[in-house]
């Protein structure tokens, strides 16, 4: 059952509600019982909940004449502004709206009863419906069209006079060219085009989930099973989906791949979260799956790797670089983003450290040395990612592996969005926040840990804990004066049991690619990646605070993160020894830190 403050129920009951369990949050004011499925719940009242948040918009496109959602659970609104609201599986995507819209009130009824909606009329989502470079537009399938065509002409009584009454609605909004095609289409309706030839199958662990296809000038997706389980929503027209776009490779391996072409971005075959594409829509079930075998926790004394290596190492007359960049020649090298030089690797039963190559389980990810003054920057990882264990932050198994022919030690890592055993049969997908947010990757560095918790509180299945984590997360970040924490370097796990047609859980991922960036040529004045409290630098608890209250999080719960992992810190860091130079000069910035942020 859905629950919505001020019209429902009264924020008393809903505070009784969550304290006994009874009820979870999905954003401020709208709760929903805890025995339901809160996705089922938010999809069948979609137009309701769009209403509670948006009460001065209207309902567009493909939303206003089907009064629902799109299949992939896209809800279309026009207002004032351009926004995208995520709740759990639901995305409802607000334009801007012209100057003089045409719109109309409707009865609609869900599970709750009946309510009105306002809406575009007929003629005007039919003229929406042929928005250049517009998300509303493009959601409109060729048939739908082909219908709202016919029952204009029926309602003018010619096509004459339905084509003259949508050009005196578009000379209003400045809408000439979409008139102007919309006339073409009720002259000489337009056939749907097959896809184009250089069309790519996505599937998610071994089931196709969607086709790409590139035009020589925008990308097109189409889901492949309308309602079913995905982790990918579509993005705005003529964009990859932002899932997608996470997933390619970035800094070092895209110089290596040297793509040409939009298409030759995806120069593989697999990539992180059992995401697999292919020309071949029969090679998606025989590409191996991703599952861990050997557990790194076996393999590792002391924070030291201590099993065997047949990973890249450098020869007479090529480099570990050379020898890493090597493995990616092949397209079924797995495929990594992020900035920094990484290889994927195979964790074997009998801890044998391989490349994840041919027909091996991509498990784990080794970061070697990226060298030019960063030699210790797998040291510095470990330590700040061992720091946050000891603060009780979630954090992957990880160790410093010693590297042949006395190369720099080299870190490695045990992915957590993959299948924990051959016997685990949920499906997991890893979603960085700039995907959740629908920001390119380049804009990763934009925005506000504040920004970021909205997002969260509209995807997380538990919000209040996993905003919670986040401010926690902020906390952590400032004392280690780790400045790489942006939208990539935090994301949510996605988990859905096995043949459920929802994600059960959604929450706040673990800890990773932390660093003290301030110890590295360059990066001495490095500040926070996203600002809080309005602010990147000079922080101090009272920020925290501030920051924790436009979050939703209570001042006492702030203060007590503050000086939970300021304490923590400190007690991890007492008698810890440096494993080198930059280690140690990063635990000095973080006893200044803590000295300078607790109260």
């Amino acid at each position: 059952m859905l629950h919505l403050v001020g019209e429902t129920i009264d924020k008393h009951r809903v505070q009784y509600g969550v304290e006994t369990g009874r009820l979870v949050q999905i954003m401020r004011g709208i709760y929903v019982a805890a025995e339901d499925d809160a996705d089922a719940v938010l999809f069948e009242h979609a137009l309701r909940v769009a209403g509670y948040l948006y009460p001065n918009t209207y309902v567009c496109g493909f939303s206003a004449e089907q009064l629902a959602p799109t299949p992939d659970r896209r809800l279309f609104l026009s207002g004032r502004r351009n926004a995208r609201t995520r709740l759990r599986g639901l995305e409802i995507v607000q334009t801007r709206a012209p100057a003089a819209p045409e719109t109309e009130t409707v009865q609609t009824a869900d599970p709750m009863g009946d309510f009105s909606v306002r809406r575009s009329t007929l003629r005007f989502r039919y003229l929406e419906s042929f928005r250049r470079r517009s998300e509303t537009g493009a959601a409109m399938p060729v048939e739908m069209q082909a219908d709202l065509a016919a029952r204009l002409v029926e309602a003018a009584g010619s096509q004459r006079e339905a084509i003259a009454g949508c050009w005196r609605l578009a000379e209003g909004n400045g809408w000439r060219a979409e008139a102007g095609r919309a006339e073409r289409f009720i002259a000489m309706p337009l056939r749907k085009e097959p896809p184009p030839r250089a069309a790519l199958h996505v599937g998610w662990h071994g089931e196709e989930i969607g086709l790409l296809s590139h035009d020589r000038s925008a990308w097109r997706w189409e889901p492949a099973n309308a309602g079913g389980l995905t982790p990918v929503q579509s993005g705005p027209p003529g964009r990859l989906p932002p899932f997608i776009e996470s997933l390619l490779p970035e800094g070092w391996l895209a110089r290596v791949l040297k793509p040409t072409s939009e298409p030759e971005r995806f120069s593989g075959r697999r990539y992180m979260s059992n995401i697999t594409v292919s020309e071949d829509k029969e090679d998606l079930p025989g590409l191996p799956a991703d599952v861990l075998e050997g557990r790194l926790e076996r393999f590792a004394h002391a924070g030291a790797f201590a099993g065997g290596y047949a990973g890249p190492a450098p020869t007479f007359d090529e480099t570990l670089e050379d020898r890493v960049a090597g493995l990616f020649a092949a397209a079924a090298t797995p495929r990594l983003s992020g900035v920094q030089i990484k290889a994927p690797m195979n964790l074997s039963h009998d801890g044998m450290l391989r490349p994840a190559q041919d027909q091996r389980a991509f498990t784990h990810i080794l970061k070697p040395s990226p060298g030019a003054g960063f030699e210790e920057l797998p040291l510095v990882e470990s330590a700040c990612l061992s720091a946050a264990r000891a603060c009780g932050l979630e954090t992957p198994a990880h160790a410093i592996v010693s590297m042949p022919d006395d190369l720099p030690d080299a870190l490695v890592v045990e992915r957590f969005d993959i299948r924990r055993d051959r016997n685990d049969r949920r499906r997991i997908a890893m979603e960085d926040m700039a995907s959740v947010r629908g920001v390119a990757p380049s804009e990763k560095y934009e925005g506000s840990i504040e920004q970021v918790a909205r997002g969260l509180r509209g995807v997380s299945s538990d919000p209040e804990a996993d905003v919670a984590v986040l401010l926690c997360r902020a906390v952590f970040a400032w004392l280690i004066a780790d400045g790489d924490f942006h939208l990539k370097n935090m994301a949510v796990l996605r988990v859905a049991p096995d043949g459920a047609q929802n994600f059960s859980s959604v929450r706040f991922a673990p800890t990773y690619d932390a660093v003290t960036t301030r110890v590295f040529p360059g990066l001495e004045r490095d500040d926070l990646a996203l600002s809080l409290a309005g602010k990147r630098s000079r922080l101090s608890s009272r920020d925290f605070v501030r920051a924790g209250l436009t979050m939703g999080i209570d001042a006492h719960l702030a203060r007590d993160c503050v000086k939970s992992l300021c304490g923590r810190l400190r007690a991890h860091l007492g008698g810890l020894e440096p494993a080198s130079g930059r280690v140690g000069r990063a635990l000095e910035i973080w006893r200044q830190r803590i000295e300078a942020t607790a109260d």
